[in-house]
């Protein structure tokens, strides 16, 4: 039996199958093709870097993402720990600085005497090898070209954006103040307010304003969960207030009143030198970036050290083709792991790159590939991407929607109801864990 793997895509989801291949004693090949290779969205040849926002959202265990990241802590993920170590302050969510995240996951893979990492686009799959596709959003057309051969079916594909950053010293803290919605978990978000009459003219400045034009042969469909702040504005004039505007729970001290509208600044780093505008994904033109962001409060003199931006992303219709193991229906050595197979999301990538790190092992050492348990979240995302109905497979993100719960019904209050629903989680996976020796140190090396 071969005892060499190849995980093709050095993003999330690829150093998380990476590492848990090394730990089990696999020697690993991984493909990154950066820097020989770049796409529209990297701006370094780091593993792992991440393109959109910098947080790994809620750590509560009320929240889908908090839960699915527990899940992922009791299965020693390498990129939950790698977080944790360069995290910065984001009230109870859990955010990092970008880089030094993507430095700390690339030296960690770098460092493993199991992992080679090999700087090269691959443009077909080995067919003499196991292996494992973790490309990520964004494959290059070479070797989706050769998948969509491969897997015969057409893929599907989004539009997804990412919000701009600027400089902590161009704005102006004589218009923003600090605070968090409801008053929850301290100060970490810097908030812009509008009245009234700013909001409208901003909104009337947004929805008249011009974006990047598309080729005419791709089709616009943004992911409900991060569209862009324009196509959420086309919807109607009071769609920002309920959306990544909504002011809330959120008191400003200069007039001790509730602003009309806000908008939010997150920690973009740990020095706290850059802010994310939280919600405001876009792809809008650069300088119609410039001439609108600014006309939010504590704005007007920003310092864009990255534009909101507009990229394609690609998944195949998982249903069609995958198993609940993460293994091709018709080539059981081949793996498919990330938002290639229909999750959104950077911990939802990374959850996973660790199944099918360990079901590769697995399979490797002549072992059975595992299912994950529904009950859990990581089980629970597997099972929707390989069973949802395939003419209309959308990406899906952590939520509670999809993991069974018909036996907590009876319990009205909906946090409590999350907070059991993930307690049970939890359970059934240390359970899971327990039953088949997965941190067990026989099967680690």
């Amino acid at each position: 039996m071969a005892r060499i793997l190849h995980v093709i895509g050095g993003g999330l989801a690829g150093c998380e199958a990476a590492w848990q291949l090394a730990e089990r004693g696999i020697e690993v090949y991984l493909y990154e093709m950066r820097p020989q290779k770049s796409t529209p969205a990297h701006k370094t040849d780091k593993l792992a870097e991440l393109v959109c926002s910098n947080s790994f959202r809620s750590n509560s265990l009320e929240n889908g993402a908090g839960l699915l990241k527990e899940e992922m802590r009791k299965l020693n993920s390498i990129i939950i720990q790698c977080a944790e170590k360069t995290k910065v302050p984001a009230g109870s969510a859990l955010a990092v600085d970008r880089y030094k995240f993507a430095e700390t996951v690339t030296q960690r893979i770098a460092d493993h005497p199991n992992i080679k990492i090999h700087r090269k686009e691959v443009t077909e799959i080995p067919s003499d090898h196991y292996c494992i596709i973790a490309t990520g959003p964004l494959t290059s057309d070479k070797l989706s070209q050769h998948l969509k051969g491969l897997t015969g079916s057409n893929y599907l594909y989004f539009y997804d954006a990412a919000a701009p950053i600027v400089t902590r010293d161009s704005i102006d803290f004589n218009k923003v103040f600090w605070g968090n919605r409801y008053d929850k978990n301290g100060d970490d978000y810097l908030n812009c307010p509008m009245t009234e009459a700013q909001y409208k003219k901003f909104y009337q400045e947004l929805i008249n304003a011009e974006v990047h034009e598309k080729k005419p042969f791709e089709e616009k469909a943004f992911f409900e969960g991060c569209m862009p702040i324009e196509a959420l504005a086309y919807r109607g004039e009071n769609t920002l207030l309920f959306g990544p505007m909504k002011p809330v729970g959120l008191v400003d001290p200069k007039t001790g009143k509730q602003p009309y509208a806000v908008v939010q600044l997150r920690k973009d780093n740990q020095e706290a030198t850059l802010f994310n505008m939280v919600g405001f994904q876009t792809s809008l033109k650069w300088g119609e970036q410039e001439r609108i962001f600014r006309m939010i409060p504590g704005l007007e003199e920003a310092e864009f050290v990255r534009y909101g931006f507009i990229h394609r992303n690609t998944f195949i219709n998982s249903p069609r083709i995958m198993e609940p193991t993460l293994q091709m229906k018709n080539n059981p050595g081949l793996f498919f792991a990330g938002q290639i197979t229909g999750v959104e999301g950077y911990i939802e990538s990374a959850s996973n790159g660790l199944v099918a790190g360990i079901n590769a092992a697995r399979v490797l050492r002549g072992e059975s590939p595992l299912i994950f348990p529904k009950e859990t979240m990581i089980g629970a995302l597997i099972h929707y991407i390989t069973t949802a109905n395939p003419d209309t497979f959308q990406p899906m993100k952590a939520n509670f929607g999809i993991i069974p719960n018909e036996e907590f019904l009876k319990i009205k209050d909906k946090r409590k109801r999350k907070r059991a629903i993930s307690q049970k989680a939890l359970h059934v996976l240390s359970e899971f864990i327990q039953k088949h020796k997965i941190n067990d140190k026989k099967d680690i090396k």
